[in-house]
């Protein structure tokens, strides 16, 4: 296996394991709503700028607009069609859940972010095989991303009576999945190199449907909206100075 698809292996592990952070945080002590909303701001702002700046931009580079609109549309879709058929509402809060459903209602959360994880994945690996700071950035964002997912699973597991332990590790091995999706893509990168530019725009379409059907909606549910877009605000800058850091 070469270094490049081992980091990559990491990389997405780091990113799926803020499943596992999330449904530590949901059991030992529930954030904030404020801190909440803010960290999926951030995470959105990192996603946005990052699809736009760099990975739709450098794919339409490299191979001009109609190739980068395909793979965009095709991130969209698949997401789209993923949400469709396997839908995970993060229930982050404890009211109007009934206690009998509770342990249903977590596994069929993880059941759909575990499928849901396997295009994250292909987008960690599609940015760190073409740049590898732009790996880390994904994996940053695609983490924080995870971590309300992971309480979206751990709550009601934990709600219907489950162990905290028991609880965590559905929440772990969720987010577990993705470096399955990363190693596929490095796969075929590493064969087919000229399916870049495709991979590029697809993880940029992956991203960008998270933060418009995910993370924007889920934030501005628990109110508080000038956190998120103070988080939004920070989340562009911190991308600005990661790129500018690790160019």
């Amino acid at each position: 296996m070469s270094t490049d698809v081992v980091n990559i292996v990491l990389l997405s592990t780091v990113a799926g394991l803020g499943t596992g952070l999330g449904g530590l945080l949901v059991l030992i002590r529930k954030p904030g709503e404020k801190l909440f909303v803010f960290l999926i701001g951030l995470a959105a702002g990192l996603m946005i700028m990052l699809s736009f700046m760099e990975l739709l931009a450098d794919a339409m580079q490299i191979s001009g607009l109609f190739p980068a609109a395909v793979g965009f549309i095709a991130g969209l879709l698949i997401l789209f069609i993923l949400d469709f058929l396997l839908p995970h509402k993060h229930i982050i809060s404890e009211r109007g859940v009934i206690d009998g459903k509770m342990l249903r209602t977590g596994m069929l959360i993880a059941i759909g972010i575990s499928f849901h994880n396997l295009p994250e994945g292909i987008a960690v690996a599609s940015g760190y095989s073409y740049a590898p700071r732009i790996g880390v950035i994904i994996t940053i964002a695609i983490a924080l991303h995870n971590i309300p997912e992971g309480m979206a699973i751990a709550l009601p597991i934990r709600l219907s009576g489950a162990s905290r332990w028991g609880a965590f590790r559905v929440a772990l091995l969720s987010g577990l999945t993705e470096p399955a999706g990363a190693v596929i893509a490095a796969v075929f990168l590493s064969t087919v190199s000229e399916l870049m530019p495709f991979a590029l725009s697809f993880a940029a379409g992956v991203m960008v449907f998270i933060t418009v059907d995910e993370l924007i909606p889920i934030a501005h549910e628990h109110g508080h909206e000038h956190f998120t877009s103070f988080g939004l605000i920070v989340g562009f800058i911190l991308t600005l100075g990661l790129l500018a850091m690790i160019a």
